[in-house]
């Protein structure tokens, strides 16, 4: 149901910015909420940001946080993440997610440790070189 696409390059330098996109099809992609995860080499599987189904909540995680920005356009079916002030650290895949929940309950199933959404987009490569 759920494609993820990246909008501009993948290598990027340190302080640069990129946009990845999530284009939705075959579903009510305005019933969603939308959760993006990453995934650097060797670690597990990170919550990066989530916004509601009408657009009207967000939140990030504390690294992420003033640097990158969530958003939504539900006319177009997409969801957005713009990654700016990249550091190296930030260098993963990166997956979107899409859930009939509300944000509120998928911020306590990941504050749990769950990250059991519904439908998974296919990663993006990120990479920031120092």
């Amino acid at each position: 149901m759920f494609s993820c696409r990246r909008l501009g390059g993948g290598l990027v330098q340190a302080g640069g910015s990129l946009r990845l996109s999530c284009a939705a099809s075959g579903g009510t992609f305005s019933n969603y909420a939308v959760v993006w995860f990453r995934q650097a080499p060797g670690q597990g599987r990170e919550f990066v940001a989530g916004i509601s189904w009408n657009g009207d909540s967000t939140y990030y995680e504390d690294s992420v946080k003033g640097r990158f920005t969530i958003s939504r356009d539900n006319a177009k079916n997409t969801a957005y993440l713009q990654l700016s002030s990249l550091k190296p650290e930030d260098t993963a895949v990166y997956f979107c997610t899409a859930d009939l929940r509300s944000l509120f309950t998928i911020a306590t199933m990941i504050s749990e440790g769950n990250y059991g959404m519904e439908y998974w987009g296919k990663g993006t490569q990120v990479t920031v070189s120092s």
